[in-house]
């Protein structure tokens, strides 16, 4: 089955300066994926997916990989319950 899904997930390690919000907002709208990622000042990059569950877990695995200048050292994904609305955009970091 392929219902909606929607995560907020959060990726740690190298993953500010290497392009990573860049190569998410890339990745998220050829899958057509809703919602937005940002950077937070502690290092880490905030993001929440919206979309069909098959898509939305590809992507979260994808997150795990990143650009080719990132190394992401943890990926956490937990239900949420905010409707992004529809594409996705980068937003200011929080």
């Amino acid at each position: 089955m392929n219902h909606p899904k929607t995560v907020h997930v959060l990726i740690e390690g190298k993953v500010q300066g290497v392009w990573y919000r860049g190569w998410t907002v890339e990745a998220a709208t050829e899958r057509g994926l809703n919602g937005w990622v940002r950077n937070l000042h502690d290092g880490r990059v905030e993001a929440v997916f919206s979309g069909p569950t098959v898509t939305v877990d590809a992507m979260i695995t994808d997150c795990r990989q990143g650009p080719p200048s990132a190394l992401v050292h943890n990926v956490t994904a937990e239900p949420w319950t905010e409707i992004p609305g529809h594409g996705f955009h980068q937003r200011a970091t929080a």
